[in-house]
């Protein structure tokens, strides 16, 4: 149940990465991407959990989505303007 938790949260997280990313004139490899790992998790998350192809894509989906999400993060910290 937690992994199943664990994999919405990065659901969301990620398509959120992608609509920030876009807003913020990131670099196009990057939000393409967020967008690729995104519409994977997506695509993963309309099949039965114990289907084959979930079980084989999964964890090298939720890893790109990862480093995806690490990359949007620290271009997000180096691009964006710090208040006084």
């Amino acid at each position: 149940m937690s992994d199943h938790i664990d994999a919405v949260h990065l659901r969301r997280e990620i398509r959120t990465a992608v609509e920030l990313a876009i807003i913020a004139l990131a670099p196009t490899d990057l939000v393409e991407r967020l967008a690729a790992a995104a519409g994977l998790l997506e695509a993963i998350a309309e099949l039965p959990l114990d289907a084959p192809p979930v079980i084989a894509l999964t964890p090298k989906a939720t890893e790109r989505a990862r480093e995806a999400l690490d990359s949007w993060l620290r271009w997000q910290a180096d691009h964006t303007p710090t208040r006084v």
